[in-house]
């Protein structure tokens, strides 16, 4: 039995966010809110509410045990990128690329 959450089209980069679930991964729930409120990375504000809706739906919707939860999986995938253009010297245009983040995360009951 799983739960899980989602989160698509974040604004930032699957470069950022990859490095703040590697903190988090294979974490007990209570230990992975901690690493993420007390991280200083952009990254961890979206996380840590997409965790907290992942622990929800596992007590809500599966009536798993809030304390025996842990993060099984969390994963990150690169979303749409936006272009948008800088104006340079000479005429010319740099290329600027927003990128968005689609983030899942898996939590599963200890056995």
């Amino acid at each position: 039995m799983e739960a899980r959450a989602i989160l698509r089209y974040a604004r930032i980069s699957p470069r950022k966010v990859s490095i703040v679930m590697d903190l988090i991964r294979n974490k007990p729930l209570d230990e992975a809110l901690a690493i993420l409120q007390y991280t200083p990375k952009a990254a961890c504000e979206p996380l840590l509410k997409l965790v907290n809706s992942a622990a929800a739906n596992a007590e809500n919707n599966f009536n798993m045990d809030r304390n025996n939860l842990y993060v099984a999986e969390c994963y990150v995938c690169p979303g749409p990128t936006l272009k948008r253009i800088m104006p340079r010297d000479h005429g010319r245009a740099y290329r600027i690329l927003k990128r968005t983040s689609h983030m899942t995360v898996v939590l599963k009951e200890k056995e």
